[in-house]
């Protein structure tokens, strides 16, 4: 689907453009959503024979193929989370290109934030909107959507740690394995949100640099710093999150083998308790014919409290000795 962003007034009209159509030449934004074939060709001859990358192109991790310029129009790949609010959170590629004034983006998924830009952008928008502009937007979009992302995960994994620390608080406990299933989605949300920033955080550097050539003013250079040093900060808190979750995880294994060492305790307690009568009752259950003790009155009721006194003596000594 090929969309083009044009002014309108206080905002931007919307306009889904055909194959065989025409893309306004004053559109500011050029939005490629999983181009059909023919789209691709129709944004390069509009801008002069650049090249639009393929979605292989895309995926490759290499900086000099994510972060390059080529007839005068800056290409910048970054690494966007997708579909972060359900169970199958993912990342996706999305590649941002400046060229003549006018951006265009190609991508292969929904992340929220086009979303989010793309209804500002149709509400209102300032009176000199341009490329630049509306990639601005979508970068200060993708920063406090990833940071939304992390603050959600934070309250998560401090529920986590609640339920492994604190289980005695008139909450139902909840089966390890959930607990387990828990702290392994959120580490992996967070290591795809660590990426993402990471690839931000490239592109932003390219993006500071090539911004003296393509003459942006002083306010738009101090935003991108700004935005460079969110970046910095919310890389260290998924750090911090994804070192969190790794403790939280060596901690439920360590409980989870502390209660497995407590049964099995019981088994050896028992196993040892039980020891002594077996072997007493199996001295006096062998059929010999000289036995005098099979002949006492009170052979049975002996033999009886001889099982009791050797399955009780070795508890005594055990907790004695503190090994209980």
């Amino acid at each position: 689907m090929l969309v083009a962003y044009t002014p309108h007034g206080s905002s931007l009209e919307r306009q889904v453009i055909a194959p065989d159509g025409k893309v306004p030449d004053n559109a500011v934004w050029i939005d490629l959503v999983n181009p059909a074939p023919g789209e691709d060709k129709l944004i390069e001859k509009m801008l002069g024979g650049v090249l639009i990358p393929t979605r292989e192109e895309m995926q490759e991790i290499e900086v000099s193929s994510r972060l390059y310029t080529e007839h005068h129009a800056r290409f910048m790949t970054a690494t966007l989370m997708c579909n972060s609010d359900t169970a199958t959170p993912k990342t996706t590629a999305v590649t941002f290109i400046l060229a003549r004034q006018r951006l265009v983006t190609v991508r292969y998924d929904e992340p929220k934030p086009f979303m989010l830009v793309s209804n500002k952008l149709t509400r209102t928008c300032p009176q000199n909107v341009s490329g630049e502009t509306v990639l601005m937007d979508l970068l200060d979009a993708v920063i406090d959507r990833a940071a939304d992302i992390l603050e959600r995960i934070g309250i998560e994994v401090d529920e986590v740690s609640h339920a492994i620390f604190d289980p005695d608080d008139g909450l139902k406990q909840q089966p390890y394995t959930v607990t387990l299933k828990a702290i392994g989605s959120k580490g992996d949300l967070t290591s795809k949100v660590r990426e993402s920033l990471v690839s931000l955080g490239r592109l932003l550097l390219f993006l500071a640099n090539e911004a003296e050539g393509m003459r942006w003013l002083k306010d738009v250079r101090l935003q991108l710093v700004s935005m460079q040093r969110d970046v910095q900060s919310l890389s260290d808190h998924a750090t911090y999150l994804s070192n969190k979750s790794t403790f939280l995880l060596d901690a439920l294994l360590g409980v989870v083998t502390l209660e497995q060492n407590n049964v099995i305790k019981i088994f050896s307690i028992a196993a040892v308790v039980l020891l002594p009568p077996t072997l007493v009752a199996t001295i006096y259950g062998m059929n010999f014919k000289n036995m005098p003790e099979l002949e006492w009155q009170y052979g049975y009721p002996l033999a009886l409290g001889t099982m009791v006194i050797a399955a009780v003596v070795p508890y005594f000594i055990f907790k004695w000795k503190k090994w209980l």
